[in-house]
C-alpha cells in the first residue's frame, strides 16, 4: 500500500494530534501550561505553512503541465 504523503501532511487531524501529544508531554515532564500552549500554537502555525506550501506546489505543477500541453499543441514557430 502506497502512502499519500501530500494528503497526510495537509491533514488538520494529524497536526492537531501532534500538537496535543507535544503539549501533553511538555506538561507531563514538568513544563508550564502556558509554555505547552505556545508550543502547540507554533506547531499549528507550522502546519498552516506546510499545508500552504504543498497546495501551492500542486497548483504550480498543474499549471506547468497545462503550459507544456499548450506548447506541444501549437505549430512550430507560432507564439
Amino acid at each position: 500500500m502506497k502512502i499519500d504523503w501530500k494528503r497526510k501532511l495537509t491533514s488538520r487531524k494529524l497536526w492537531l494530534a501532534l500538537s496535543g501529544l507535544v503539549s501533553g508531554l511538555i506538561v507531563a515532564c514538568g513544563g508550564s501550561e502556558s509554555w505547552a500552549k505556545e508550543i502547540g500554537g507554533l506547531i499549528m502555525a507550522a502546519a498552516s505553512v506546510v499545508g500552504y506550501l504543498i497546495a501551492e506546489g500542486l497548483v504550480d505543477a498543474e499549471n506547468a503541465q497545462y503550459i507544456d500541453e499548450e506548447i506541444e499543441q501549437k505549430p512550430h514557430g507560432e507564439k
